[in-house]
């Protein structure tokens, strides 16, 4: 059974928060306001001197804009790491595949993580499925996330804001436990 708070040392797992998602190729996004909320946990986590990581996608495609070399291959300004947080590049959607952050998550006592980041339904998506396989106990913060309009496979569009939410539906309770910023530091700050 899942604790519906997480422990205190829970790493702070933050994905593609690059400049990249910010190119217009991507997009009606839902969440205009996640970089806010990362911002709040970032606040959080760092005041407690709790794990925060890092996760840079390093594309190999080269019309990415998440490609090394090019300005999207930078972090956003509201997610840029201190010196002291560990950067896990990946060159896949799955923060765990083709990388090292399993081993480093065990090797430094890490059974549990708070993931936010982009996008929702690709590398959000993955990263958390891998880590509830794993064995990872896993907080995933919806409004910390976002993710971009698509038409499904029959045919019909679908908003960011939907997509976001079956994304969120499709990992909550097997995966993960689906939760707000709000929830969480209003859970973590109480006695």
């Amino acid at each position: 059974m899942r604790s519906s708070l997480p422990p205190p040392n829970a790493v702070l797992l933050l994905i593609d928060l690059q400049r990249a998602i910010d190119h217009p190729d991507w997009g009606e996004r839902n969440n205009p306001q996640a970089e806010q909320q990362v911002s709040r946990l970032l606040s959080h986590w760092r005041s407690r001197a709790w794990p925060v990581w890092h996760v840079k996608h390093n594309s190999t495609q080269q019309e990415s804009h998440y490609r090394q070399g090019q300005p999207g291959n930078e972090f956003k300004p509201e997610a840029e790491p201190l010196v002291d947080e560990p950067v896990i590049t990946k060159q896949t959607n799955n923060a765990f595949i083709g990388t090292d952050l399993e081993d480093l998550l065990r090797r430094h006592g890490h059974d549990a993580l708070v993931v936010a980041g982009v996008i929702t339904n690709n590398s959000v998506e993955a990263t958390v499925r891998m880590a509830g396989n794993l064995g990872f106990q896993t907080w995933l913060v919806a409004d910390g996330c976002f993710t971009f309009a698509r038409t499904d496979w029959n045919g019909t569009h679908r908003s960011a804001d939907d997509v976001h939410a079956m994304s969120l539906a499709n990992l909550d309770g097997e995966y993960c436990t689906v939760t707000s910023t709000e929830e969480l530091l209003g859970a973590l700050a109480a006695p």
